[in-house]
């Protein structure tokens, strides 16, 4: 038996661009989440250990011994997060990762509170997409509307050139409405009986 069978260097590398985009996007967000939480919680911590030095006057800090991480978002709300971030398309990820380190750093939330501020960017990330997803659509509209009534003009433009057609409207039609009608055939002059 050979090492290179027990060693895997025979084995392609795993590409990134292998895994699915909304999978990589969920997985990316959720991980800023989590490593803000810790955060959050930490910073908890060493304002409970000012707090208590404040209070008596002793630094009993070096005796306590934290866990890892005591905080944890119950699986329900992870789930709906999850089921949120599926939705934020891959290129507005960066932008919502730097938006939520915004508001982290702007309100300086407990731990409890990181979630529900990741929830609402979220939040504004998908309405920021569905309004522009509309305002592609309503471009979209346009420019066929644009097209068909460029035809429809094209359409007149040739109609008008008829001269026995009576049915379009003209500026000049409407100025001549006062008048009485003349009866008169193209190709002959006119004559009018005076009464």
């Amino acid at each position: 038996m050979s090492l290179a069978s027990w060693f895997r260097w025979n084995e392609p590398p795993n590409r990134i661009s292998q895994r699915n985009p909304t999978e990589m996007v969920v997985e990316t967000l959720m991980m800023e989440l989590s490593w803000q939480t810790k955060q959050a919680e930490k910073q908890q911590r060493e304002r409970e250990n000012e707090y208590r030095k404040i209070k008596t006057g002793v630094d009993y800090g070096w005796l306590v011994s934290y866990p890892k991480q005591s905080y944890d978002i119950s699986p329900g709300e992870r789930l709906q997060l999850e089921d949120m971030c599926t939705k934020i398309h891959p290129s507005y990820c960066g932008p919502v990762i730097l938006r939520f380190r915004q508001l982290i750093a702007e309100y300086e939330p407990e731990v409890q509170e990181v979630s529900r501020l990741f929830r609402s960017v979220l939040q504004e990330a998908a309405e920021k997409i569905k309004e522009e997803e509309e305002a592609k659509k309503l471009a979209r509209q346009w420019n066929t509307k644009n097209k068909t009534s460029l035809s429809l003009t094209t359409l007149k433009s040739r109609s008008r050139i008829s001269p026995f057609i009576s049915d379009i409207k003209t500026i000049s039609e409407d100025v001549e409405r006062g008048t009485q009608p003349t009866r008169r055939v193209w190709s002959m002059p006119e004559f009018r009986n005076d009464k």
